[in-house]
């Protein structure tokens, strides 16, 4: 039942008792000694206090002032004691105390008790109306409805409480999966800028330098693009297979199930990823460690690894102008160490710390995130000419990486495998 309709149906509750009260009252004595202006009175102020609590959750006190006031006028001139106005300001006064007025409440309590026995004590002998043990347990209602009253105000002062715990919670809740949904969106942003930004430029410098060498040769240099042409196939089959794997991730639906990396994208995948990059006329260096490294490598730290020494590729191919870079990921101590190094024009003065476009960003950016660091900077020799430029990240190992046979070379500060193309 709704609020306003229980309401209704309680009003009408009590109008129809108060009726058959004087239906009832008057059917059983009739006016008798009593005037009919004063009985008349009496029904008016019973009328009065009792339907002022329709408004008694609105204005608690208001309508407990008004109960006291018709009970004060009603009893010392009212020839019938009828219970009515008591219950009514017995039931304002619990109001009071229920919507949190204990003050209130406990002023009109006291007031209403000194009412009480000031005019008991100031009557007449043999014309009290409220004897003493009357009196006691009339305090102890009084004590008992303030109590009642309070304790209900603090049942629902908790209840609100705990939900607005509840919707706190609901909307930390909501922020945090928009936080997350937002870290998870900027990592496949980071993702596909990886695989598509360097199997691109393998594709673009492969197609330019073929189609060069045929407008320059004509059909003499049309068995020198076969090599070409297979690079761009194998690579933009790469591109597809990476970019699938990447893409899988959205289609997730149960969102406790990781994001794995694509398949190849981690320390074991670095030389082919060389041998493929070699393919567009850059010499690439890899010195790497044993197969066994892997083995323990947390396998975010393996894809880290793996798409810094890609971007660092990527800008190699792009920008650098190089005929030659150098790969090295070895471990030390607690951490691994991944440098590439080739022998570019470097980087413009005060661009070292990479140009607009260069995704070094993102680079320092997957080093931060596993606590380690990246460094940039151009190779200078001992006369200040610039012979290069070096990326070089830090990635804390948490954990310790497999000590087999394949892996003594890093335990011994060595490399474990050495690929060249």
């Amino acid at each position: 039942m709704a609020p306003a309709t229980r309401r209704i149906v309680l009003g009408a509750a009590v109008a129809a008792v108060v009726v058959l009260l004087l239906v009832w009252d008057v059917g059983r004595d009739g006016v008798g000694a009593e005037s009919w202006p004063r009985a008349v009175l009496g029904w008016v102020l019973i009328a009065v206090g009792c339907g002022a609590l329709w408004w008694r959750r609105r204005r608690p006190v208001a309508v407990a002032l008004v109960t006291l006031v018709c009970s004060a006028l009603y009893f010392p001139f009212a020839d019938r004691d009828v219970p009515l106005l008591v219950a009514a300001f017995a039931v304002a006064l619990f109001t009071v105390a229920a919507q949190g007025h204990l003050v209130a409440a406990v002023t009109l309590a006291v007031v209403t008790m000194l009412a009480i026995v000031l005019s008991e004590v100031l009557a007449e002998p043999g014309q009290r109306h409220v004897d003493d043990t009357s009196i006691f347990l009339l305090a102890g209602w009084f004590v008992g409805l303030v109590a009642a009253g309070t304790a209900y105000s603090t049942r629902l002062a908790y209840l609100r409480e705990a939900e607005q715990r509840a919707l706190a919670a609901e909307r930390e809740k909501d922020v945090r999966a928009r936080q997350s949904a937002a870290e998870e969106r900027l990592r496949i942003a980071r993702e596909l800028h990886d695989v598509l930004g360097h199997n691109i430029s393998l594709i673009n410098v492969q197609s330019a330098a073929a189609l060069h060498r045929y407008a320059k040769h004509g059909d003499a240099a049309a068995q020198d693009m076969v090599p070409a042409l297979e690079t761009v196939r194998d690579t933009s089959r790469e591109a597809l297979r990476e970019l699938r794997a990447t893409l899988g991730v959205l289609r997730q639906v149960d969102d406790a199930v990781a994001p794995t990396s694509p398949a190849g994208a981690g320390l074991a995948g670095i030389a082919e990823l060389a041998e493929r990059t070699g393919g567009a006329g850059l010499r690439v260096r890899a010195e790497l460690p044993g197969e066994g490294a892997a083995e323990g490598l947390p396998p975010e730290v393996g894809l880290a690894a793996y798409r810094i020494v890609q971007e660092s590729l990527t800008n190699v191919v792009r920008h650098a102008r190089a005929a030659t870079a150098e790969v090295r990921v070895r471990r030390e101590g607690d951490a691994l160490l991944v440098t590439v190094v080739d022998d570019g024009g470097g980087a413009p003065p005060g661009e070292e710390g990479g140009a607009e476009g260069s995704g070094l960003g993102g680079m320092a950016e997957r080093a931060r995130a596993l606590g380690g660091e990246l460094t940039t900077g151009n190779v200078t020799d001992d006369a200040g000419t610039v012979r290069g430029f070096r990326v070089a990240a830090r990635l804390p190992v948490r954990g310790t990486l497999a000590r087999g046979p394949a892996g003594r070379g890093d335990r011994e500060g060595r490399p474990g495998r050495e690929e060249s193309t």
